[in-house]
């Protein structure tokens, strides 16, 4: 039971940390920016600063399998935001939200295996 009772709980665990990149990159995404006719477009290399919403709405996170899960965007700019064109430089988000919230998932798989290790 000891190795099935480590593949939920870490599971859940990689979800709870996708779940936190989707968050970090919609406050990348929300923090200072203006909507509407007062929307001041993000600087190259900065997040873009929500507009419309559709960018930030359209990102969620969703657990892919036992061991693994994604925060994703469906927003049909979303790819050209982040990686850029050849007439825009990339305003990345998801990248920087998985960075930033890298730590916080290290600690949270040490946690995970700590807890079944106890229970054991």
């Amino acid at each position: 039971m000891h190795g099935i009772a480590m593949i939920e709980e870490l599971g859940q665990r990689v979800y709870i940390a996708a779940d936190s990149i989707r968050a970090e990159a919609q406050h990348l995404i929300t923090d200072g920016a203006v909507s509407g006719r007062n929307h001041v477009p993000s600087a190259p290399g900065e997040p873009p600063n929500e507009d419309t919403g559709v960018l930030r709405a359209g990102i969620t996170s969703r657990k892919t399998g036992p061991l693994m899960a994604v925060a994703e965007s469906a927003a049909p700019y979303a790819v050209p935001l982040e990686t850029g064109t050849s007439k825009m430089a990339a305003r990345p988000y998801m990248a920087p939200a998985a960075l930033n919230k890298a730590p916080d998932f290290l600690q949270e798989v040490q946690a995970g295996i700590n807890l079944v290790i106890r229970r054991s």
